[in-house]
């Protein structure tokens, strides 16, 4: 661990999202130096949105690393249930409603949780000094990078993890454009509670997040202990706002809900950052890249770079920085690719609907993605990757050494998936 860390001496994160509040804890806890410095940088006057959000089982061990409590604390911290997987209702021409199962099933789980109190949690975890300040500019410079302040003098770093949230408009030289996505816009609404808390106790009852095919587009339904998220992601570019609040009060109503509570409108780009790491700038969570939140991958994503970026930093010899950036760059580039893919492989079949959206996202989206995810475009081989795992789908049988292979999904989710859709 002394390799790096010496390299490492002042380090800063820019924002308080929940990518930058998991940076911000991770290098107080995995730096082995107590010396070194961490600034946490933020604009107060920038709310965070907290909604609730999903999560792989890969972020429990990671949340009980950075914050040296127990998996029931922390599951009772962020309001959270236990999540076994992903419910699909009405999605693709064979099953129509299936279950896409964490393995072991019924015994691996994430959490549904509230992302602002995640946020609140970790930062307690952080030991940094915090800066309110609005930052206009992040630069690579020699030997470091240069973070420049409004109505401050600017300060260098050795390491800047930037965690400001999505691009304000998207460049084909510095983002890859993940056309083969259909959805760009989520409204979302806080609903009563379906789960009741047990005593002193955490929830123990199993949970998953429905994942409801609807004319429009899709909802995701979350859990809470204290509120039930729902959220309908559409295309705003088909649907208008009207006609999807329409569906969405139809829904409600539907499931017995009488009552709810307007959370946000949320307009995205589904896209990838070419330079998620140059060395000395790691952009993280929406900052790095960006999949619609059918999989979960955002709090997974961010887990991954931040992960990679401190792991190779600390044990790597800061004479090897310029040999190592990019490859893991393209390792960070290639994992969002994949997500990307294999979200975007969930409307191939489409759904029970046979409406304007669900004719663009089987016919018009979904055809893009060899074209948008070639090797020379997107500079990594995602896409072979991806074809690899469709190949293994059709064989009779799958030999042993490939039963584990992944990259952010297994076999065992594409199998699932595959069988689910038809």
């Amino acid at each position: 661990m002394e390799l790096g860390s010496k390299s490492l001496r002042k380090v800063a994160v820019v924002g308080r999202g929940t990518a930058g509040s998991l940076a911000a804890a991770a290098v107080s806890r995995l730096h082995p130096d107590p010396d070194h410095e961490l600034h946490h940088i933020y604009d107060s006057r920038i709310p965070t949105l907290g909604v609730g959000e999903g999560t792989w089982p890969s972020l429990l061990p990671y949340l009980e690393q950075l914050t040296n409590l127990s998996d029931e604390t922390i599951q009772r911290s962020v309001n959270g249930t236990r999540k076994y997987g992903l419910a699909f209702e009405g999605w693709g021409v064979r099953n129509r409603n299936f279950i896409h199962s964490f393995v072991p099933e019924k015994v691996s789980y994430g959490y549904h949780l509230s992302a602002d109190l995640m946020g609140e949690l970790l930062r307690k975890s952080a030991n940094a000094r915090h800066i309110d300040a609005k930052v206009l500019d992040i630069a690579k410079v020699d030997g470091g990078a240069l973070v420049e302040f409004d109505g401050m003098p600017p300060e260098r770093y050795d390491l800047v993890f930037d965690a400001r949230g999505f691009p304000r408009e998207l460049h084909p030289d510095r983002h890859i454009n993940v056309p083969f996505i259909p959805t760009n816009t989520a409204i979302i609404r806080r609903c009563p509670a379906i789960v009741e808390e047990e005593g002193d106790g955490p929830v123990l009852q199993h949970t998953y997040t429905r994942s409801i095919a609807r004319p429009h587009g899709w909802v995701a339904v979350i859990p809470l202990t204290t509120h039930t998220a729902y959220g309908y992601i559409f295309n705003r570019d088909i649907s208008s706002p009207a006609e999807v609040e329409a569906d969405f009060d139809a829904l409600l109503e539907a499931d017995g809900v009488a009552e709810f509570e307007p959370s946000a409108v949320i307009q995205f780009p589904n896209f990838i950052h070419r330079q998620i790491y140059d060395g000395t700038v790691c952009r993280i969570g929406n900052a790095a890249a960006f999949v619609e939140p059918l999989q979960a991958t955002t709090i997974a994503a961010a887990q991954l770079q931040i992960g990679m970026i401190l792991q190779t930093r600390l044990h790597r010899p800061v004479e090897r920085l310029e040999h190592d950036t990019p490859a893991v760059n393209r390792f960070l580039v290639k994992n969002m690719v994949y997500y990307g893919l294999f979200v975007g492989w969930h409307y191939h079949r489409g759904s029970k609907f046979e409406s304007a959206f669900w004719r663009h996202a089987r016919d018009d989206a979904w055809p893009r993605h060899r074209d948008a995810a070639a090797p020379e475009i997107v500079d990594c081989d995602a896409l072979q990757m991806f074809d690899e795992m469709l190949y293994l789908l059709k064989q009779s049988e799958v030999d042993k050494s490939n039963h584990n292979q992944a990259y952010g999904f297994s076999l065992g989710s594409f199998i699932q998936m595959s069988q689910g859709l038809g």
